[in-house]
């Protein structure tokens, strides 16, 4: 399957609703399921948190999480310390490729039961659930965030809390800085001092509603459309000011390079394309805080004209697809020359290229391919991406949110 996308009128007006930010959705499901009386609004309706979800209430003792990687990451620590309780956690083709070892290593050195069933390092596993005292651990984290953000979720659960010392540069910080506002907020005591993270046993009075505020990674593509329409005025929902989320990062990138404004208005924001902005020829951006939004930045300059050197990128190359060489593959198509390390993505060059004919966009079972790539749907008539159904990990309704918006999208079979 694949659509056909594009915007005739290169104008956007209108209002759109997102639910809930997956990343915190996916930390208060850990902490609803290990302490009864917090309470959560506005959940993700993404794939990725519905898996999360059922496979905590699940009675089966095999659980495939597909390609939801953040689950694979949160489950194993969480079943980890459920006593008498015996897991086995598998997913898709390509989870199988994403590694686990430094999770598996320090939750082992914790006295965690966890077994390798195929390939050392990498799912599937299998989880015996056992009493953890706790204690100190060591743990690289420039690999993943979400390893750190695994381990602080159920410590409060160990007799001893656990005290963490972060080895290498910190990746993704914003959401370890999640983690620790969202355990504070619910009454758990835990302190962190530059690598040193203290969590302490048990769990005092604290909020008991959450209110998620809505994905600022899923607004990102609206303020990459903005840049690229001739003129916009877009509202979305839910969003504040003072987010829990790093990726809220892209409303001062895009208004320092872009020229989007962002103006919040109580609990919305409306993004409005600045006249008269002169886009730069080059940006240069450390991305380590919030590599979610590479891709949309990387498409955004492409879109625009703007050659670039975005840093600080290691993540993506273990996300549902090596991102940075699919980038570059898929850019190559519409005439644009990147230049691609372990860590950055360089866009160095613009070819002519005429394009007279279906260019089609694969998306490597990857949500943001598919969902950064529908802003050439304002440049060019002739666009087609493959399997848009993946955009349902983290955001269902983007397509029918482009259609509110005025782009074309059919909906197509290869015969």
């Amino acid at each position: 399957m694949y659509i056909n996308i594009y915007k005739n009128i290169k104008s956007l007006y209108g209002s759109i609703s997102i639910t809930g930010s997956k990343s915190v959705s996916n930390r208060l499901l850990i902490l609803n399921a290990l302490y009864k009386d917090i309470h959560i609004q506005n959940i993700s309706n993404c794939e990725d948190t519905e898996i999360l979800k059922n496979s905590l209430i699940s009675t089966s003792n095999i659980l495939n999480i597909h390609h939801a990687g953040t689950a694979m990451r949160f489950l194993t620590s969480y079943f980890s310390i459920q006593e008498g309780k015996e897991i086995v956690l598998t997913g898709s083709n390509r989870m199988k490729e994403r590694p686990i070892f430094i999770l598996v290593k320090a939750l082992r050195e914790l006295g965690a039961k966890i077994f390798y069933l195929e390939k050392d390092g990498y799912p599937p596993i299998k989880i015996f659930g056992k009493k953890i005292l706790g204690g100190v651990i060591n743990i690289n984290a420039k690999i993943s965030s979400q390893y750190i953000s695994s381990l602080m979720l159920i410590a409060s659960k160990f007799d001893m809390g656990l005290k963490i010392f972060l080895k290498e540069n910190i990746t993704s910080i914003p959401y370890i800085k999640m983690t620790f506002k969202l355990l504070t907020l619910a009454g758990i005591k835990i302190y962190w001092n530059n690598d040193i993270i203290h969590i302490f046993p048990g769990k005092k009075e604290g909020k008991k509603i959450f209110y998620i505020e809505s994905d600022w990674s899923s607004a990102s593509y609206y303020y990459s459309m903005s840049s690229i329409a001739k003129n916009s005025n877009i509202t979305l929902y839910s969003y504040k000011s003072d987010s829990l989320q790093g990726d809220s990062d892209i409303s001062s990138i895009y208004e320092e390079y872009f020229g989007v404004s962002t103006i919040f208005n109580n609990n919305k924001i409306i993004l409005n394309k600045k006249f008269n902005f002169s886009l730069p020829k080059f940006i240069e951006l450390d991305l380590n805080k919030t590599p979610d939004i590479a891709q949309t930045i990387a498409v955004t300059c492409a879109s625009l004209g703007i050659k670039c050197n975005l840093k600080g990128l290691e993540t993506l190359r273990i996300k549902e697809t090596d991102r940075l060489q699919a980038l570059k593959e898929e850019l190559l198509k519409l005439g644009v020359i990147i230049k691609i390390t372990n860590s950055c993505l360089e866009i160095t060059d613009f070819f002519q290229k005429k394009i007279s004919s279906f260019i089609r966009i694969k998306t490597y079972q990857d949500h943001r391919m598919a969902m950064s790539f529908s802003s050439f749907g304002l440049c060019y008539p002739y666009l087609q991406i493959e399997n848009p159904n993946v955009v349902e990990k983290s955001y269902p309704n983007f397509w029918e949110d482009l259609k509110y918006l005025g782009f074309s999208i059919d909906f197509m079979t290869d015969k």
